[in-house]
């Protein structure tokens, strides 16, 4: 039976809040474990479905893989039986497409289904197929399979057209263990980059420049690279709902287990808007909000600039801050997704193509509201949490891929919120996100 939440809202949130490790990092360590043979153990692993299915691909694969119940997470691909990521379990993750880097940079060969059905817009492989074609291998599109071999890898410079996260990862999967240096121009400069990176690098890779936009990557002899233990990094991503939540209700909380330099595009804009956030150890953040937010506008664009993955949940605050925001999305076309479901609850929105204009109103209300995709959903989670009387939200199933115990979590700092069984018959939709 599906599940949905039930919230009762207009509760200031209050208290302390631990962050897990990050989803969208511990995704791509998973893939890069494929480049070895010994045992990889991986640590502080949030239990979450994309989590499941990650471990689904890499079974179906030939790995061992085995999560226990304190975190830890234990690959080994010793004894890989296929090179093909088929269909049925890709479309449910995009962030599987990954294995296509690393099964071709140690096996020389892979064929990666196409990660089809993404719930926010067309985003294309291309700049991955460009990357490995520089690296040398022969790469075709063949009903909906990506299909890549190479006798031999040599590296190369390549330039991104944008800085593309997957085909920074992908190229640098595949570059690793090739022959000579590969230098990566235009790379992506997310915080996921640099923890891959420092994964692989405690593997025995030779790469340098994670975290600016020029990857060097030093091709290390074929069947080198050895097993390591690793800490995943925090999740920036659902530190930055709890803050928001938080401001949201003009609350006051600590999170815990940050990385507070990750989190500074989102904090100097709830700063502007009035909130005061302090940072009173070097890995947590409290925030404190009196009085009423005020409007703010938003451009999305590739870290260090303001995340697409927090445009959602940032338009709750402003549906109630005081003014006019203005929020251009840059990065990803139909991601206004939760504007609808806004609207519901009595927000003022008007969106035309990549911008959305926001009216900030005194209070949202209360409503039945459908999680989206995953940060969409967050976004429902944030309004129900600062709207009068009850909202209800259902497709939980998107929440699950990126919250690890987000209920319990939310009620920890004061939310009235509860996870209940839905007898509505709802049609689950898969999103590959």
């Amino acid at each position: 039976m599906t599940e949905k939440l039930i919230i009762h809202g207009g509760k200031a949130l209050r208290g302390e809040v631990e962050i897990s490790s990050a989803k969208n990092s511990v995704l791509k360590l998973m893939a890069a474990a494929l480049l070895t043979g010994d045992s990889v153990e991986l640590r502080n692993v949030p239990h979450l479905s994309d989590v499941a299915v990650m471990t689904q691909v890499l079974k179906y694969l030939g790995c061992d893989v085995d999560q226990q119940d304190d975190d830890r997470l234990y690959i080994q691909a010793r004894n890989i039986t296929s090179h093909e990521a088929p269909y049925d379990l890709v479309r449910k993750m995009r962030a599987s497409f990954d294995v296509l880097g690393s099964l071709l940079g140690r096996f020389g060969e892979a064929r990666v289904a196409l990660p089809g059905g993404c719930s926010i817009g067309k985003r294309s492989v291309d700049l991955h197929v460009k990357g490995l074609i520089a690296l040398g291998a022969e790469v075709e599109i063949n009903h909906g399979y990506v299909e890549a071999k190479a006798t031999k890898l040599v590296g190369t410079e390549i330039l991104l057209d944008t800085p593309s996260v997957g085909a920074t990862e992908n190229i640098m999967l595949a570059a690793t263990m090739a022959e000579g240096s590969t230098i990566l121009s235009n790379a992506a400069q997310e915080p996921e980059i640099m923890d891959l990176a420092n994964f692989l690098n405690a593997m025995g890779a030779d790469i340098s420049g994670a975290g600016t936009n020029e990857l060097v990557i030093n091709g290390v002899k074929p069947g080198s690279l050895h097993g390591t233990t690793y800490s995943v990094m925090p999740d920036r991503i659902e530190a930055a709902t709890y803050l928001m939540a938080a401001a949201g209700t003009r609350g006051e909380i600590t999170v815990n287990n940050v990385l507070p330099v990750h989190l500074s595009s989102l904090t100097h804009k709830l700063m502007e808007m009035g909130a005061d956030i302090e940072m009173p150890t070097p890995n947590s953040l409290h925030l404190r909000c009196d009085g009423r937010l005020q409007a703010q506008n938003i451009v999305t664009q590739p870290y260090p600039g303001f995340p697409t993955d927090l445009q959602a949940p940032f338009m709750t605050l402003l549906t109630i801050s005081e003014g006019v925001s203005i929020v251009k999305e840059t990065i990803y076309e139909n991601r206004f997704k939760q504007v609808g479901e806004l609207k519901r609850m009595g927000a003022d929105i008007s969106v035309e193509r990549d911008v959305a204009v926001i009216t900030g109103v005194e209070h949202l209300s209360g409503a039945e509201v459908n999680a989206h995709d995953l940060r969409a959903g967050a976004a429902m989670v944030i309004a129900g949490i600062q709207a009068k009387d009850t909202t209800v939200v259902y497709d939980l199933h998107h929440l699950d891929r990126g919250y690890e115990n987000l209920v319990e979590k939310l009620q920890g700092i004061g939310a009235d919120i509860h996870r209940v069984p839905d007898d509505t018959e709802r049609p689950v939709v898969e999103e590959a996100v």
